[in-house]
C-alpha cells in the first residue's frame, strides 16, 4: 500500500518519529559522552529544484571505518541541523526524510579543521513512500584507507578468526611478518607497537615482552597502521606505528562476548568478556586464552672460508613443533567524576608458555674430506609473567568546546625464564666426535613506567587548535645468562656452570619528552599542521661476569633529539574528504632496544647464535609522503607516494665465527653469529595504491599494491645496494544471503633485500564463512588458513666468506571453527546502527 502525505501529516509523522527513535537511541548516550570532541558539523536541507527548506528530517553521522553510530542531528523547521562534541575523524552523514530519497555524504574532520558547514544539500523529493520499517544498515569493512593511516577492522576480518596480530597484519599492503613473527613497514622492522595508544611492552619479534604473534586476534578490535605519525607520537619507529585497539562493550546494562575456536591438530582458544553499567561506573572483565601446537620444519646449507684452504660446508635438516600457551585477565572500571571528568583504572595480569623442540640431522665436510654426521635437539620451555595496569584521566569544558585534558599513567612488567638445551651425539660409524650439551638459562625480569599529560586548547578565530603534551617513560631490565654443560652423557640433564661464558646485566634507559603541535585552516580549501618534539635519551648498562667474554664492561649513551613534523592539504572537490591532496613530513628515530646491544650470546640453533653489540647507535630518518583520496560514489580510491632517507641504518648482519669453530674441535660443526651494526645512510622510494569498492550488493572488494626501491647497505661496507619490491593484497567479501558471508583473500610479497643478502618471495590463499545463528544472537565461522600450504620462509646469504640457503617450513594451512555468543545483545540485527556494539563484540573474533 502506498501513502500520499500531506504537508501536516508529514510534519506530524515526523514528529512522531523523531520521538521514537530519541527512545531508541536514549542508551547511546554514554557513548556520546565518552566519544565527545572538538568537532563540530552544521548545514542546511533544500529541495532539488525548488530550492525550498527541508525541515525536520533526520541526519545521522556514521564513524566511516566501520559505519558505527556517532550522534544524530534533527533539522529545524527552517531545514538547518548542526552537532557538536564530536571526535575527529573521517564520518558519513546520512539523510533521511520519508518523503525523499536518501542523501548521503562523507566528510573528514581534522585537527587543522575541527568544523565543516555543508550548505544547501539537496534532497529529492519523493512523490510516494511505501510505509515500513526504519532501519539503519552499517557495513564495515575489512580495511579502511585514509591518508597517513589503515585501519583493520579485525572482528569484520573473517581471516582472524582463531588468528594473532601478526596473522592479520599479513594482509596489510606494505607489511611482511617473518618466520619469528617480526613486523616490517616499507623494508624496516623499526616500528612502534602500542596497546590502546600506550607503551605494551610488546616485542616486534625479539625476547621480552609478548609478541603480536602471541596476541590473540580476538582481543582486538581494530588495528590502526600510521605509516608517517605526527610530532604528538613518540619519535620511535621510523618505518610507523601500529596501534591495537582492545575491544571496549559501551552499551548500557550488562554487555559482552564469550568466543571458542578449534583448530585442526590441537589448536584451541577462547576469550570472555563483559561489561555492566551501574549508576556512574562502568565495569568490565575479561579473560583470553590459548593453546596451540605447531608442526615445523626446514633445512640449511652452508659454506664458508675459514681460511686460504680451508673450506667448511655443512647441512642442517630439522622437525620439530611449538607449543604456546597464552592465558590473561582483564578488570577495569570507568568512572563518571564532576564537571565533565572522567577516570578510568585497568590491571591485566598474564601468563605465556611456549615449548619449542626440535631435532636436526647434521653434517659437515671440510674441504673434499669425508662428511662427519651428528644427530642434534635442541629445547626451549619459556615461561613469561606480564602484569599491565594503567590510568587513564580526561577534563572537558562546556563553555570551551574542544578544549581538553587527558592523562594516563602505567606500569608494565614481565618476568621471563628461557632455559635453551641444544645436544649433539654421534652418528653410530660416522666417526664423528660427540659434544657435551649446554644450557644457556636466560632469566630476565622488565619494568616498564610511563605518564604523560596532554592538553588541546581551541584557537579564537575557531579555525584550528594548539595542542601541547609531556611524556616520560622509564624501561629498566635486569637479567642473567647462566652457561652450563652436561656433566656426562650419561646424565644429559645435570648440568654444570661455566663461570667464564655466565654474566648478569642491567639495562635502564630514561625518556622525557614534551611537544606541541599547531593546526589552523588555511582559507576554505587548505589546512595546515605543524609540529615539534623533543626527546632526550638516557640509556645506561652493565655487563659482570662471563671473563671469557670479550665484550664486557658498562654502556652509556644520552643525547638530546629534536623531531619537526608538518602536514598541509587541500579538499579539491566540492565536499570535505571527496578529493583530497595531502603532503606530510616527519623526522623519527630507532633506538636500539638492550638485546641488540648487550654482547649476549643467545644460541638460536647448535650451530648459530645471536650477539648484541655495545657500540650500536640510533638511526634517524626523514619521511615524507605525498598522498591522494579520491571518493566516487562508494568507491574509495587512495593512492601514495613516499620516500623515507634514513641515516646511521641499523642492519643485521651474520659471519662466521671462527674462534668458535676451532675452539669447538672437528665435528662440532661451523659456528656462524648475527649482530647489528650501523651501515650508513639508505633511501627507499615507493608508491602504494589501494580501492575499496562494492561491486554489487552482495559483493565487497578490496584491493591494494605497494611498490617501492629498497636500498640496504651491503655486506658490512659502505656499497649499497638496491631492489625493487612488490607487494599485492586482495580481499573478496560476499554476502550469500542475509546470514551468510563469504571471504576470500589472498596475498602476495616478492623478494625482499636483507643486509647481506635476500628474503624469497611468499604468499597465501585463506577462506572464510560466517554464518549467523538464534536471531543474531551468535554466529558460527569457518576458516581454512593458507588454503594452497604456499606459506614459507626462504633466505639467502652471499659474502666473500660465507653463502648460505635456510628453508624453514611452518604448519600453515591450518583450519579453523570458531562459535560466538553475544551476551546482552538485542535482538535486532547486529548490522543496526542502533543496536551495533561500539568499538567491539562484532562477529568473526
Amino acid at each position: 500500500m502506498k501513502i500520499l502525505f500531506t504537508p501536516l501529516a508529514t510534519f506530524a509523522f515526523s514528529r512522531l518519529l523523531l520521538g521514537t527513535a530519541t527512545l531508541l537511541l536514549l542508551p547511546l548516550g554514554a557513548v556520546l559522552a565518552q566519544t565527545a570532541g572538538p568537532g563540530r558539523v552544521s548545514g542546511s536541507l533544500v529541495e532539488a529544484g525548488t530550492g525550498q527548506a527541508v525541515p525536520f528530517s533526520d541526519v545521522l553521522l556514521l564513524r566511516s571505518a566501520d559505519s558505527t553510530f556517532v550522534a544524530v542531528a534533527q533539522a529545524t523547521e527552517q531545514g538547518t541541523f548542526k552537532a557538536a562534541s564530536l571526535p575527529l575523524g573521517t564520518y558519513l552523514l546520512r539523510v533521511q526524510d520519508l518523503n525523499y530519497g536518501v542523501l548521503r555524504r562523507r566528510f573528514t574532520l581534522t585537527t587543522a579543521a575541527p568544523s565543516l558547514e555543508l550548505t544547501g544539500l539537496k534532497m529529492s523529493a519523493a512523490t510516494a513512500t511505501k510505509l515500513s520499517e526504519v532501519v539503519v544498515t552499517g557495513e564495515k569493512a575489512a580495511v579502511v584507507e585514509e591518508l597517513g593511516k589503515r585501519i583493520i577492522n579485525v572482528e569484520k576480518d573473517l581471516g582472524s578468526v582463531g588468528g594473532t596480530a601478526a596473522n592479520v597484519l599479513q594482509n596489510v599492503p606494505s607489511v611482511s611478518v617473518d618466520v619469528n613473527g617480526t613486523v616490517s613497514m616499507r623494508g624496516t622492522s623499526n616500528v612502534t607497537i602500542l596497546i590502546d595508544g600506550k607503551p605494551s611492552g610488546v616485542s616486534n619479534g625479539g625476547t621480552g615482552g609478548p609478541r603480536l604473534d602471541q596476541i590473540p586476534a580476538s582481543r582486538i578490535a581494530q588495528i590502526e597502521v600510521i605509516t608517517n605519525p605526527s610530532a604528538k607520537y613518540d619519535a620511535a619507529g621510523g618505518g610507523g606505528v601500529i596501534n591495537l585497539i582492545t575491544k571496549k562493550e559501551t552499551r548500557s546494562g550488562t554487555n559482552g562476548t564469550a568466543a571458542f575456536n578449534l583448530g585442526t591438530a590441537d589448536k584451541y582458544s577462547g576469550s570472555l568478556s563483559l561489561s555492566r553499567e551501574v549508576g556512574k561506573a562502568t565495569w568490565t572483565a575479561g579473560y583470553d586464552g590459548r593453546d596451540v601446537t605447531y608442526r615445523s620444519h626446514g633445512h640449511s646449507e652452508q659454506t664458508a672460508l675459514l681460511g686460504p684452504a680451508e673450506t667448511i660446508r655443512t647441512t642442517q635438516v630439522g622437525a620439530g613443533n611449538e607449543i604456546h600457551r597464552n592465558h590473561s585477565l582483564r578488570a577495569g572500571v570507568e568512572l563518571e567524576l564532576p564537571k565533565n571528568q572522567t577516570l578510568s583504572l585497568n590491571v591485566s595480569p598474564g601468563t605465556e608458555r611456549n615449548l619449542e623442540g626440535e631435532s636436526q640431522d647434521l653434517t659437515q665436510q671440510t674441504n673434499n674430506g669425508p662428511v662427519q654426521k651428528t644427530i642434534g635437539r635442541q629445547d626451549l620451555d619459556v615461561k613469561v609473567k606480564i602484569l599491565e595496569a594503567d590510568g587513564n584521566y580526561r577534563r572537558t569544558w562546556d563553555a570551551h568546546k574542544g578544549r581538553e585534558l587527558t592523562a594516563n599513567f602505567g606500569n608494565v612488567l614481565i618476568d621471563a625464564n628461557v632455559p635453551v638445551v641444544q645436544r649433539q651425539y654421534a652418528e653410530a660409524g660416522s666417526g664423528s666426535v660427540p659434544q657435551p650439551g649446554t644450557r644457556q638459562l636466560l632469566k630476565l625480569l622488565a619494568n616498564i613506567q610511563y605518564g604523560q599529560v596532554d592538553y588541546v586548547h581551541p584557537l579564537a578565530d575557531g579555525k584550528g587548535r594548539l595542542e601541547v603534551g609531556a611524556k616520560v617513560e622509564h624501561q629498566g631490565n635486569n637479567g642473567s645468562n647462566s652457561f652450563g654443560y652436561a656433566a656426562s652423557e650419561a646424565r644429559p640433564d645435570d648440568f654444570q656452570n661455566d663461570p667464564a661464558r655466565s654474566l648478569t646485566y642491567t639495562s635502564n634507559q630514561v625518556v622525557p619528552a614534551a611537544y606541541v603541535t599547531v593546526q589552523h585552516s588555511l582559507g576554505k580549501k587548505w589546512n595546515a599542521q605543524a609540529g615539534l618534539r623533543s626527546e632526550y635519551t638516557f640509556l645506561s648498562g652493565s655487563i659482570e661476569g662471563g671473563e671469557g667474554i670479550a665484550q664486557r664492561g658498562s654502556l652509556r649513551q644520552d643525547y638530546l633529539s629534536f623531531f619537526p613534523s608538518a602536514l598541509i592539504s587541500r579538499e579539491l572537490g566540492k565536499e570535505a574528504g571527496q578529493n583530497r591532496l595531502q603532503l606530510s613530513y616527519a623526522r623519527r628515530l630507532n633506538r636500539p632496544n638492550f638485546m641488540q646491544q648487550l654482547p649476549l650470546a643467545i644460541y638460536q640453533d647448535p650451530r648459530s647464535y645471536r650477539l648484541g653489540n655495545p657500540r650500536l647507535q640510533a638511526e634517524f630518518s626523514n619521511n615524507i609522503e605525498l598522498g591522494h583520496q579520491l571518493t566516487i560514489g562508494q568507491a574509495t580510491i587512495t593512492s601514495t607516494a613516499f620516500a623515507r632517507i634514513t641515516t646511521n641504518s641499523i642492519q643485521r648482519l651474520r659471519f662466521v665465527d671462527t674462534l668458535a669453530t676451532r675452539l669447538a674441535g672437528a665435528g662440532a660443526g661451523l659456528i656462524t653469529a648475527e649482530t647489528y651494526d650501523n651501515l650508513g645512510t639508505t633511501t627507499n622510494l615507493g608508491a602504494e595504491f589501494s580501492l575499496n569498492q562494492p561491486l554489487a550488493k552482495w559483493w565487497r572488494l578490496n584491493a591494494s599494491t605497494s611498490l617501492y626501491r629498497a636500498q640496504l647497505a651491503g655486506n658490512g661496507i659502505a656499497n649499497n645496494r638496491t631492489a625493487f619490491i612488490a607487494t599485492a593484497r586482495l580481499t573478496n567479501n560476499f554476502t550469500i544471503r542475509p546470514t551468510l558471508d563469504v571471504q576470500l583473500s589472498g596475498n602476495v610479497r616478492s623478494a625482499q633485500l636483507t643486509a647481506q643478502g635476500r628474503q624469497l618471495a611468499s604468499g597465501q590463499l585463506d577462506i572464510a564463512l560466517r554464518q549467523r545463528l538464534f536471531s543474531d544472537r551468535a554466529a558460527l565461522t569457518l576458516r581454512i588458513a593458507d588454503l594452497l600450504n604456499t606459506q614459507q620462509y626462504r633466505n639467502e646469504i652471499a659474502t666473500d666468506a660465507l653463502s648460505s640457503y635456510r628453508y624453514s617450513k611452518d604448519e600453515s594451512r591450518v583450519g579453523w571453527l570458531g562459535f560466538t555468543w553475544y551476551i546482552g545483545a538485542s535482538k535486532a540485527k547486529p548490522d543496526r546502527i542502533e543496536s551495533a556494539p561500539q568499538g567491539g563484540g562484532g562477529f568473526g573474533g
